[in-house]
């Protein structure tokens, strides 16, 4: 990591995100120990992005999730992939698809569905565009405000990719800390 984690901010409002992401998931995020205890301002922002990214799309939790990690996978960014996978856990999707994200052309984990988004997806973050034959086929499977929600999703992931991977944040375990408070 590039950067050292501060762990006792200073401001209230940091002091109760902090409580609130140990309650919710575990323990603290390593972004918010890097990078909201150097921009406290930026707290407010960044929780309401979450709170519209959780509760303000309409677009199928599973394959939201799956857009998100597929950014994340193209990207290589581990803490996100990590997040993805827990909040996944947590609402009781089906981590097989996580962990055949490589092979989403042709697992028969996807559906056609699923798959035209992720090929959408994956396109956008690698070219920062997509093919009219690309966008013809998540046309096909997906209503306009669908598509705008899945590129708002996939957008967002990037965003928050370039935050961790350049600061060197890697995953923060998520994952097994939701396995383990299931058992």
């Amino acid at each position: 990591m590039r950067l050292e984690p501060i762990e006792r901010p200073r401001s209230l409002m940091l002091r109760f995100a902090f409580w609130m992401t140990r309650r919710q998931f575990g323990k603290v995020m390593t972004p918010m120990k890097v990078v909201a205890t150097r921009m406290p301002r930026s707290t407010r922002m960044m929780y309401e992005i979450v709170k519209f990214d959780m509760n303000g799309l309409r677009l199928d939790p599973s394959l939201h999730y799956l857009v998100a990690a597929m950014a994340s996978h193209v990207n290589g960014c581990a803490f996100c992939l990590d997040l993805a996978r827990a909040v996944a856990f947590r609402e009781h999707v089906e981590l097989a698809k996580f962990d055949a994200l490589g092979d989403y052309a042709t697992s028969p984990l996807f559906t056609d569905r699923e798959r035209a988004a992720l090929a959408y997806a994956e396109e956008a973050t690698r070219q920062r565009r997509v093919s009219d034959a690309t966008f013809a086929t998540l046309r096909a499977h997906f209503s306009e405000e669908e598509i705008v929600e899945i590129t708002w999703v996939n957008a967002l992931e990037n965003y928050y990719n370039l935050i961790n991977i350049p600061l060197g944040i890697e995953s923060d375990g998520f994952c097994a800390l939701m396995r383990q408070r299931a058992h």
